[in-house]
C-alpha cells in the first residue's frame, strides 16, 4: 500500500509545474487526486492520466472555490487532503514603483485563494473528524527580499494564516502546515532562463543561490509535501518547512 492509499486529495494549480509534480507523486502513493485549476485542457489530461478528476476553479473567486470543494465532496464522499498550491510571483519592482493592480492580483491569488480553500474545506474535515491542509509558501515569506512586495507579503501571510488555522482546528484532528521552497526548477523557470540575455549566467546564478549546490527540484518539494500530508508526520502541525538547501539559514 502507498502512503496515501484511499485518500482524496485536492491540489489547486495542479495542471502544471509544482502542482503537477505533487499530483503525480500523491497518485503514485495511492491517492485519488482532484486537479483544481483554470487550465482546463492540461488539467483534464493530467486527471485522466492519473485516474483522478478535474474541476475548473478560480482561486480568486470565493464562489468558485466553494463550488469546487462541494463538487469534490459530492463526487468522492470525503476530502482528506487540501494542498493550496496556486500562486504567482507578479511583477518585479520596488514598492513605490509597483502597480496597485499587481498588488491586488498577487494577494488575491496567493493569500486570498489559500484562505478561501481552507474556509470551505474545513467544515468537511471537521465533520469527518480529521484532515490535512498544506499551503505552499516561500522562503521569501521567511526572509525578506526586495522588489517583490506583493509576493513577499502574501507568502508571509500564508505562513501565519497556516499557523493560526492549525491552532484553531487542532482539536478536530486537522493538521495545517506550510512548505517554503526557494527557487524551484519548474518548466516555467526553465523557459524564463532560456529567454534571458545570458541563459548560462542566469542558470549558474540560480544554481548557486542556496548553500547546497543546484536548484530545488519539483521532486524535492513533492516529496516534502508527501511527508507533511501523510501519516509519517502525524504529530506535526503549524510548521513552515523550508525546502531551500540552507538558504534561510544565512
Amino acid at each position: 500500500m502507498g502512503k496515501l492509499e484511499g485518500k482524496i486529495a485536492i491540489i489547486t494549480g495542479a495542471a502544471s509545474g509544482l502542482g503537477q509534480g505533487m499530483a503525480e507523486l500523491f497518485s503514485a502513493e495511492g491517492a485519488k487526486v482532484v486537479i483544481a485549476d483554470l487550465q482546463d485542457e492540461a488539467g483534464q489530461e493530467l486527471a485522466g492520466r492519473l485516474g483522478g478528476s478535474y474541476l475548473h476553479c478560480d482561486v480568486t473567486d470565493p464562489s468558485s472555490v466553494e463550488a469546487m470543494v462541494q463538487s469534490a465532496a459530492d463526487r468522492h464522499g470525503q476530502i482528506d487532503i487540501l494542498v493550496n498550491n496556486a500562486g504567482i510571483d507578479g511583477e518585479r519592482a520596488n514598492t513605490a514603483e509597483s502597480s496597485i493592480e499587481n498588488w491586488q492580483r498577487v494577494v488575491s491569488i496567493n493569500m486570498d485563494g489559500v484562505y478561501y480553500g481552507m474556509k470551505y474545506v474545513l467544515p468537511f474535515m471537521v465533520s469527518q473528524k480529521g484532515g490535512v491542509i498544506l499551503n505552499i509558501a516561500s522562503t521569501v515569506g521567511l526572509n525578506a527580499l526586495g522588489a517583490l512586495p506583493a509576493y513577499s507579503a502574501s507568502k508571509a501571510g500564508v505562513i501565519h494564516l497556516s499557523k493560526s488555522v492549525a491552532i484553531e482546528y487542532a482539536m478536530h484532528d486537522i493538521r495545517v502546515n506550510a512548505i517554503c521552497p526557494s527557487v524551484v526548477e519548474t518548466p516555467l523557470l526553465k523557459h524564463f532562463i532560456e529567454n534571458t540575455p545570458d541563459p548560462e549566467g542566469a542558470r549558474s546564478g540560480l544554481a548557486s543561490l542556496n548553500p547546497l549546490p543546484g536548484m530545488v527540484t519539483v521532486d524535492a518539494v513533492a516529496k516534502a509535501a508527501l511527508f507533511l500530508v501523510s501519516d509519517d508526520s502525524s504529530f506535526i502541525t503549524a510548521v513552515a518547512l523550508p525546502v531551500d538547501g540552507g538558504y534561510t539559514a544565512r
